[in-house]
């Protein structure tokens, strides 16, 4: 089935064509969930959650760009709200926001594994990893991110020297392991 049948199918109730939109997207978007995650667990409840929000939103589709992109721009939407609400949940002070890491070994880097790069980035702070995340892999600008995220441009500028600082840090710390 494609995608233009399958959402049909699913705007019509149809748990067959849910289940293979679901079996489809389910691996990719728990790993798109799990890079915002500071665990397994909360991937997996942003995925659950990202899910419905993809299902309570299929009718807004419009065909405009790729079925996949506005998949994942949903699941990390997602992400974004969830980290929001874990915030405030939590009584969290203002974050801290890193952008991309520039000017890292790119040999360790290359020799690290998927479970590994994935592992630096869990144990990043909450603010880091997500903007991380929304910068050097979903590409948005700090204009952007800024907005999403309700901060300030210059406050994700600012925290560029920490995250850096300490991004190499825990790379230098992986050479001494694996060298």
């Amino acid at each position: 089935m494609d995608y233009p049948d399958i959402i049909q199918e699913c705007l019509k109730g149809n748990r067959k064509a849910q289940k293979a939109l679901f079996n489809r997207f389910a691996a990719k978007m728990l790993y798109v969930c799990r890079r915002y995650a500071a665990d397994d667990n909360e991937a997996e409840d942003m995925v659950q959650e990202g899910f419905i929000r993809l299902f309570n939103n299929l009718d807004k589709f419009r065909n405009t760009g790729p079925f996949e992109g506005w998949v994942r721009r949903i699941f990390v939407n997602t992400a974004i709200k969830y980290y929001h609400h874990e915030k405030q949940h939590n009584n969290v002070q203002t974050m801290e926001i890193a952008t991309a890491f520039e000017n890292d070994d790119p040999g360790i880097l290359n020799a690290l594994s998927a479970r590994e790069l994935l592992g630096l980035l869990s144990d990043l702070p909450d603010g880091y990893r997500v903007v991380f995340n929304l910068y050097a892999i979903e590409g948005y600008s700090h204009a952007e991110i800024a907005k999403l995220l309700g901060i300030q441009e210059s406050t994700s500028r600012s925290q560029l020297v920490k995250a850096r600082k300490m991004h190499q840090t825990k790379v230098i710390e992986l050479q001494r392991v694996l060298l």
